[in-house]
């Protein structure tokens, strides 16, 4: 079968097209004939600089779409042919994949192979910031980093149908705006730096917002926790920046009594699978339901990652990107 992996870290150029064996599921897993795998910047990460990639060398990728090609010894719940979705710890990058079946998710009636490679990190993620972490209430405001990407279009519906009194977004550039504004968000600012806070500040009136989510980092991340209002929450989940990490108590959120949380969806994968599972299906439902989408905005054959990886690095790409494998 045919597999994309890299053998140094570099730019798109290092990732190239192998030959590789077949793998079988063992105890417990699941191998699955791979129709789309969604590209996520954790797989630039990975490849520009090691990110989560245990050695070299590393085929990266998290999220497939697919049907079940073989079950291993004492998965239930599965079978050969189905359609599924699945999230991964790394590997997607291929013809066929070998994986947990704990995170293996049937895909619902209505969502082709083709929508089901933009859910398994996505949905989640989004579901999961909204409500499981967020908890976010009818009337709240929310603040959202990198509001044209994937997790932050899905975000952006699920909290205006969550009844978010307003939801402002972060982007890079002027198209992504107009994208965002049509995703949920009711103001945008534009801005490479923390320059947003201040424009929190005047939306809201001078007093913050309620909820912010943050995959950024470094001193956005700083600039995030600035903008919130009194009892407001913070929502690390994700440190696309690669800033050195930095603590956060008394001195910060004693004064208007702030809360900070963290998600990371491959820890809890591993952590709290089954807690994963239940935010997966109720995740799901929301797209089934018509409640929340993720516009596929490009789509790039298996062999042609570089290519897809250069426009995510671009930072210009909104949406979500696939890689096509099979039909």
């Amino acid at each position: 079968m045919r597999a994309i992996q890299f053998q140094e870290y570099g730019g798109p150029e290092v990732l190239e097209v192998v030959e590789a064996e077949t793998p079988e599921p063992g105890p417990g897993q699941v191998t699955i004939d791979v129709a789309y795998v969604g590209v996520n910047f954790a797989d630039l990460k990975a490849r520009s600089e090691g990110y989560r990639v245990p050695s070299l060398p590393y085929r990266p990728g998290l999220e497939v779409s697919g049907r079940v090609r073989a079950l291993g010894t004492g998965v239930e719940g599965l079978r050969v042919g189905q359609e599924v979705a699945a999230l991964m710890a790394g590997g997607a990058y291929a013809d066929v994949v070998v994986t947990e079946a704990v995170t293996v998710f049937p895909l619902p009636d209505g969502v082709d192979l083709r929508t089901g490679a933009t859910l398994p990190t996505v949905a989640p993620t989004a579901y999961a910031l909204v409500h499981s972490v967020g908890r976010l209430q009818p009337g709240e405001t929310v603040l959202v980093q990198g509001a044209a990407g994937g997790v932050g279009t899905v975000v952006g519906q699920l909290a205006k149908a969550a009844g978010a009194g307003a939801v402002y977004g972060v982007v890079s550039s002027a198209p992504k705006a107009k994208y965002a504004l049509d995703h949920g968000y009711d103001e945008i600012f534009t801005s490479s730096s923390t320059s947003f806070v201040d424009e929190v500040r005047g939306a809201t009136g001078g007093r913050g917002v309620d909820l912010a989510l943050d995959p950024v980092g470094g001193e956005v991340l700083r600039g995030s926790l600035a903008s919130l209002a009194p009892f407001g929450r913070l929502v690390s989940f994700g440190n696309a920046s690669s800033a050195q990490p930095w603590q956060v108590g008394q001195p910060e959120l004693y004064p208007t009594a702030l809360s900070v949380a963290g998600f990371s969806i491959l820890t809890l994968a591993l952590t709290a699978p089954g807690e994963l599972r239940a935010i997966a299906e109720r995740a799901f439902r929301t797209v089934v339901d018509g409640v929340a989408s993720l516009p596929v905005t490009a789509e790039f054959a298996l062999a042609e990652a570089g290519e897809a990886h250069r426009l995510m690095g671009t930072r210009t790409s909104t949406g979500k990107l696939l890689l096509r494998v099979a039909g």
